[in-house]
């Protein structure tokens, strides 16, 4: 989804060019040509092995970054790009700002939005917890641009504009020195859950959860919606939560159409992260508690009983007929 919110934003600066590091299914490059993709491009790691669990396999994982910031920067050179837009995810951040040092360039990152000026793309990006918003430009070369791609709905073309996009193989052979990577560790994340950045729906906890079992009740119900698992600074402080799950003003400033806040008491830190969220639903036991001041939906209760409740009742939609039986 975060590709088709690029595109989108990519379509106001040019014709766009979607890049794509592993092979694509036909159904997906048409889905890139309805959202306005005119070339697809997917990358071909000439030394890559498949990935397995070992630390090897972790190197080549890293080695993978270093082939999307050579592939990006030399299409980047060969096109004269108008811009390079990636996911302001960790990994986006990393492949951007090597990308605008091979083309001596500037970055701009987390922009909300894009669009194009007389005197070159113009980025969007929110200050001071959200309260001004600055335009930034990047004079000269090419810039790159990571973006909180979590801002925008994915918008298709036009139909008149919407193209079966030409699907291009680029083969890259990266230096034995740019593939020295020393992995030290190695941890697998237990899920696939979306990214908090990225994600339309996000369920966080925070200290009033009371344990890492009680988190585990917050990450339920994260999976019964789709939805990413965040957390405050307390709750990533204790454990419960990773670090770059971490939601406010030093962590990630999320944009979901729906926020679920349970056990938070909604300091500034954590609300300048929130308070873009379309909707904001607070579970609280304190209702004097900070985050109902700019929730949508509040309810005032112990979380260890509106959340099971909650799962209940999203078991009971998803499956009617089993009610009917009763």
């Amino acid at each position: 989804m975060s590709g088709y919110r690029l595109l989108g934003m990519a379509r106001r600066l040019g014709p766009p060019v979607a890049v794509m590091r592993r092979p694509a299914a036909p159904r997906v490059v048409a889905a890139l040509g309805r959202h306005g993709a005119t070339r697809v491009c997917v990358v071909e790691d000439m030394a890559a092995e498949p990935a397995d669990g070992t630390a090897a396999g972790a190197a080549r994982g890293a080695a993978s970054t270093a082939v999307a910031v050579h592939a990006l920067s030399e299409l980047a050179w060969q096109m004269s790009a108008a811009a390079v837009l990636v996911p302001s995810d960790r990994e986006g951040r990393e492949i951007a700002a090597r990308v605008a040092v091979r083309l001596g360039s500037g970055i701009i990152t987390d922009a909300v939005d894009v669009f194009a000026d007389p005197d070159g793309p113009v980025a969007v990006q929110e200050v001071c917890g959200g309260a001004y918003r600055v335009e930034s430009v990047v004079r000269g070369a090419t810039p790159v641009v990571t973006v909180a791609c979590g801002t925008t709905a994915p918008a298709p073309a036009p139909p008149e504009a919407a193209v079966e996009p030409a699907v291009e193989l680029m083969r890259v052979t990266l230096p034995e020195a740019e593939r020295r990577v020393r992995v030290v560790a190695r941890t697998r994340k237990p899920d696939r859950r979306p990214s908090v950045a990225a994600a339309s729906v996000v369920v966080a906890g925070g200290r009033g959860v009371g344990s890492a079992e009680g988190f585990a009740l917050v990450e339920k119900v994260a999976d019964a919606l789709g939805a990413a698992v965040g957390g405050t600074h307390a709750a990533a402080d204790l454990g419960w939560c990773p670090q770059d799950a971490l939601i406010g003003q030093t962590g990630a400033i999320v944009h979901p159409r729906l926020y679920i806040a349970c056990g938070i008491s909604g300091s500034v830190h954590h609300r300048a992260g929130i308070q873009h969220a379309a909707t904001i639903v607070a579970i609280d036991r304190d209702p004097s508690a900070p985050i109902f001041q700019i929730a949508d939906v509040g309810v005032v209760g112990d979380l260890h009983e509106v959340l099971p409740a909650l799962l209940e009742e999203l078991a009971r939609r998803r499956n009617p007929a089993a009610d009917e039986a009763i």
